[in-house]
């Protein structure tokens, strides 16, 4: 009863308006599946988890475009927070920002133990402000203090740090992940579904209600914001940085 999602975006699984589509879906379609139970997500991409939003799709394109990426991001993670299955990130490869969103909204986070990967909410290093809801979704796994730390600095944390504060639950060495991962998954459906189910729904319904009644207000400012010539130009520069890096 246990399904495997695993991230193909090479190079670095983008969170590309295509792949939050094809993401909601595969996800709904778990859902709907009676006989599945659990999904742990990865990627088959080397050494990188998710490397975050697309920021293709925040540069140089139309309000519509930016309404409708916005909208599949809020969709990802509506699906992701309030899944009713038992969700497992096994994180085998370096995950900032969206990607680090994604391992957030899972039940369980276990990562690579390798101090080359990191893990963290960097927005603040591009410019730009975490929403709410991710703010809510990384207070509710590492505290405020750490959470508004981190959050302010754009700090991405190596993945023994990231163990320490609270960021992911557990370290194994990069071959044992997928065997722990089932080994987790095997722990969190020995339970019955139904008490598990209710009680994290009651442990996340005010945050997913929260982005929900202001769905449409968070849009809004979001497409404001990444409209901002001063937002437009701080994106291009770090695009261009990308490429430089890539030469």
């Amino acid at each position: 009863g246990v399904a495997m999602m695993k991230l193909k975006s090479p190079p670095v699984n983008s969170l590309s308006l295509e792949l939050l589509t094809e993401f909601a879906i595969s996800l709904e379609k778990l859902e709907n599946n009676r006989a599945c139970r659990g999904v742990i997500i990865t990627s088959s991409v080397p050494k990188i988890f998710s490397s975050g939003l697309d920021i293709t799709e925040m540069c140089g394109k139309s309000v519509e475009h930016y309404t409708e990426f916005w909208r599949a991001v809020q969709e990802m993670w509506l699906r992701l927070y309030g899944s009713s299955m038992v969700t497992v990130a096994a994180v085998n490869g370096s995950s900032p920002a969206g990607g680090c969103l994604v391992a957030l909204s899972c039940d369980y986070r276990i990562m690579a133990e390798n101090p080359k990967f990191s893990i963290g909410l960097n927005e603040a290093q591009l410019g730009i402000v975490a929403p709410f809801w991710f703010k809510d979704t990384f207070v509710n796994v590492v505290g405020h203090r750490i959470a508004e730390r981190s959050l302010q600095l754009g700090s991405l944390h190596p993945a023994p740090e990231a163990h320490k504060l609270g960021l992911v639950d557990e370290l194994v060495p990069e071959e044992k992940l997928m065997e722990k991962a089932a080994a987790v998954m095997t722990q969190w459906l020995a339970l019955p579904d139904h008490a598990r189910q209710l009680t994290k729904t009651m442990m996340r319904k005010a945050v997913v209600d929260r982005l929900v009644a202001h769905r449409e207000e968070d849009i809004k400012n979001f497409v404001t914001f990444v409209s901002k010539e001063s937002i437009q130009k701080s994106l291009r520069m770090y695009m261009e940085m990308l490429k430089k890096r890539k030469s």
